[in-house]
């Protein structure tokens, strides 16, 4: 069975998993699924500085490695796998696949397309067949096979699958009437839904008819919330919603990816995750931190909720709390995304406090 541990920070309003994902082969085979893994992932910068989103790794695995292994738990073991920005951390994560028990496809973007011109590029692998799209940056045990069962039931195009948003986090309103969705909002207000049911957002998942593809664009960057769902929409096309219950994380600020990485390690009964050739003094004073490949930690040091980078190191007598550090070098001359946060150098470190 699955573990469950809740969040202090209310910043994540579901519930997070152990590293198991209990699931059951789909009833319905699917005989492609996709994975959006192409993103810049601009507001974990300067985590992102040298990897994208989806190959940073979470308690010892690849964010993206999580999307594969939720996938070949319901049977998808066939996957096209979209790259662009630092494509190489992402190979590099998955390799062939099979260590996560998939076959993978890579296809590669040499500009951004957005989630339905990734699709396009992928056109000749992907057309002819019933498939599964997820985004690359969440950690979910959401029944596939329940909302393969919407989909069928509802003869869609395509469906969504979604979840309701009761803290209203700034994730886009889903607006939706009798099962099928009718539009996109903006970001919900809190006030605006006292008494009201949540307003429901959307997880990433969506399954997609061969038919959709008559609405994507050729060749040219395209949303498929801006895009093609409207334009399918105007035709008479059903796009259906699936509303899940279940484990469901995103991470796309550095606060969420500690706070996630966290929770899931309480749900071990433990409190610091350290990944391979890390060297921490005995005199130092290290808890509820995230270390990746290759830290230095000297004496007389204090950490606290912090991620530190590949090659950091912390010296003696320093103290580093709520915040993430990289070394300077890595992000040196250049200029830091404008949905990053900001940060100092100190010393051989670039530190970004997550106080801002």
């Amino acid at each position: 069975m699955l573990g469950w541990c809740d969040l202090v920070d209310r910043s994540v309003c579901f519930r997070i998993p152990s590293t198991e994902i209990e699931s059951g082969v789909l009833e319905y085979p699917l005989m492609r699924a996709m994975i959006l893994s192409a993103g810049y992932g601009t507001r974990l910068w300067p985590l992102t500085e040298d990897r994208t989103k989806p190959a940073m790794p979470i308690l010892g695995k690849p964010l993206v490695g999580y999307v594969a292994e939720y996938l070949a738990s319901f049977g998808c073991d066939d996957i096209v796998v979209n790259l662009h920005h630092r494509p190489e951390s992402v190979r590099a994560a998955l390799g062939d696949g099979s260590r996560y028990g998939v076959k993978l496809h890579y296809v590669d973007e040499p500009v951004i397309l957005g989630t339905s011109g990734a699709l396009d590029n992928a056109r000749e692998i992907l057309e002819g067949e019933t498939i599964v799209v997820v985004n690359g940056k969440i950690i979910t045990d959401i029944d596939l096979n329940a909302a393969f069962e919407t989909h069928r039931r509802t003869e869609a195009i395509a469906t969504l699958v979604l979840l309701p948003n009761p803290d209203c986090q700034r994730f886009t309103v889903v607006e939706t009437s009798d099962g099928l969705l009718k539009g996109f909002g903006s970001m919900p207000v809190q006030s605006e839904y006292v008494g009201r049911e949540a307003p429901m957002m959307f997880t990433g998942i969506q399954i997609l008819e061969p038919g959709i593809f008559k609405y994507i664009p050729r060749g040219v960057f395209s949303h498929s919330t801006s895009d093609v769902y409207p334009q399918a929409m105007a035709k008479g096309e059903r796009i259906a919603v699936h509303v899940a219950t279940g484990i469901w994380y995103e991470l796309s600020t550095p606060q969420r990816y500690l706070d996630i990485s966290l929770a899931m390690l309480a749900e071990r009964g433990e409190h610091l995750s350290v990944g391979s050739a890390c060297v921490i003094s005995e005199r130092a004073d290290v808890s509820q931190s995230v270390l990746w490949d290759g830290v230095v930690i000297e004496a007389d040091v204090r950490i606290r909720r912090a991620v530190l980078g590949d090659g950091v190191r912390i010296t003696a007598g320093e103290v580093i709390e709520n915040a993430v550090v990289v070394r300077n070098s890595l992000v040196e001359g250049k200029t830091s995304p404008l949905k990053a946060l900001k940060g100092v150098v100190r010393g051989d470190n670039f530190v970004v406090s997550l106080s801002q």
